[in-house]
């Protein structure tokens, strides 16, 4: 098992490295402050600042961007819209990477590499015809247009993907749906135009092959966002995350995603590798929140002490190192494994890692905020949005309980445990 990374991995981590340092964090305080401004009143907040586009133009002429491309993808995609290099990385060697962009809430925007899209994409290259790959996959790889991932229900326990009730159902040579979805992700932002949707497509299937995911542009009829939800506070602009009605919304047959009832097969393929993408950026905010909690607590004093040296604070700064590098090495031997066997070798360290990087990521912001005292609350440092951002995706991918659920099943069954 070998967790080092390939010399093309460890170059374009480097570049990646450097790019953050000497392009994004040196606007991404005023970027904020803009946001934080126009959500004031000054001005729209869910218009995106003209930075990023900028950005993304240095990030896409430095080749440093798809970064999440794939290995196995080293066709045409990869060469017109893929990172330095022209072929997919291994979820090993994408694993640092997405470690660093975890440091940024710019860096995966600017590198074309933020979700859903980038599930979405995976999504539309494993599993999408030519036609659907031409008309979404191609503009979502240029960044031309955004997407969202509806999936999560208000009426049901969404934890289990097969409770889902929107109607998807074949009607001749089109798809109707009918229904309500929330904290569709994406949903806020204005270059949002396609919708991944899980729909009831056959209630009398067996219960994983009931749903259908079908491809539902935007502006088609009967679509409407009905709301846009905060997550503590939250708007996430210019992204956001919404509530969608369905109201007898009508796409073609073409539309469908693999086939009538592979929703669930799909969703299992698109979230393996995406939770590794989520659990390394939390690995790269965890870094940046203990960075931002040692250099508070160096340059602040009370009752005469620096407040590192006041109430167990290194302790607490050596369990935090601790408990980020035992996750980090969690995390990669879960991309070792997808890597080395797929999603089916990797069930239960998957499951792992969904329980223990949020929790990790959200006990070391804690301590990050404790030590900033009434700032760490504020907009003033990054520390409140990386806590609910942590705290957000102990629910994203999947509850706690869900995962350790799976990892209990798992390992009971080498005794003969029945599920």
């Amino acid at each position: 098992m070998d967790f080092a990374p390939s010399p093309r991995a460890a170059d374009l981590i480097e570049r990646v490295r450097a790019f953050i340092e000497t392009e994004i964090e040196p606007v991404e305080e005023s970027y904020h402050r803009e946001v934080a401004a126009r959500r004031a009143g000054a001005g729209d907040p869910w218009e995106p600042l003209p930075v990023i586009e900028e950005l993304r133009g240095k990030a896409r002429a430095q080749g440093l961007w798809n970064l999440f491309l794939p290995a196995g993808h080293e066709g045409p995609y990869a060469e017109k819209y893929g990172t330095h290099g022209g072929t997919g990385l291994t979820n090993t060697d994408y694993a640092p990477i997405a470690e660093l962009t975890g440091r940024s809430f710019l860096a995966p925007h600017v590198f074309n590499c933020n979700a859903p899209d980038t599930g979405n994409m995976e999504v539309l290259l494993k599993y999408g015809t030519q036609e659907q790959r031409d008309r979404w996959l191609e503009p979502l790889l240029d960044a031309r247009i955004r997407s969202a991932f509806c999936m999560t229900e208000p009426d049901v326990a969404s934890s289990d993907a097969t409770n889902m009730e929107l109607r998807a159902v074949v009607e001749g040579d089109e798809v109707v749906i009918n229904g309500r979805k929330w904290w569709s992700t994406g949903v806020g932002h204005p270059d949002c135009e396609i919708f991944v949707v899980m729909g009831l497509s056959d209630p009398d299937a067996d219960r994983h092959h009931r749903h259908t995911m079908v491809l539902v542009p935007r502006d088609t009829p009967g679509v409407k966002v009905e709301r846009l939800l905060p997550t503590l506070g939250f708007f996430d602009e210019p992204h956001g995350h919404g509530e969608v009605s369905f109201t007898d919304v009508r796409v073609p047959v073409e539309n469908i995603i693999s086939g009538p009832g592979e929703a669930f097969s799909i969703a299992q393929g698109r979230l393996g590798p995406g939770r590794v993408h989520h659990c390394m950026r939390l690995i790269g905010l965890a870094e940046k929140a203990l960075e931002l909690a040692c250099r508070r607590g160096l340059d602040r004093v009370a009752f005469g002490k620096p407040i590192i040296n006041l109430g167990g604070n290194r302790e607490r700064v050596a369990d935090a190192r601790i408990a980020i590098d035992s996750t980090r090495l969690l995390v990669l031997n879960a991309a070792w494994k997808l890597d080395n066997g797929g999603p089916l070798n990797a069930l239960s360290e998957v499951s792992q890692i969904k329980v223990a990087a949020p929790n990790m990521a959200q006990q070391v912001v804690d301590f990050a905020i404790q030590l900033h005292g009434g700032g760490g609350l504020s907009d003033d440092f990054p520390l409140a949005g990386f806590f609910m951002s942590a705290r957000a995706l102990r629910l994203a991918d999947g509850p706690d309980e869900v995962h350790r659920g799976m990892v209990a099943r798992l390992e009971l069954g080498k005794y003969g445990a029945k599920r």
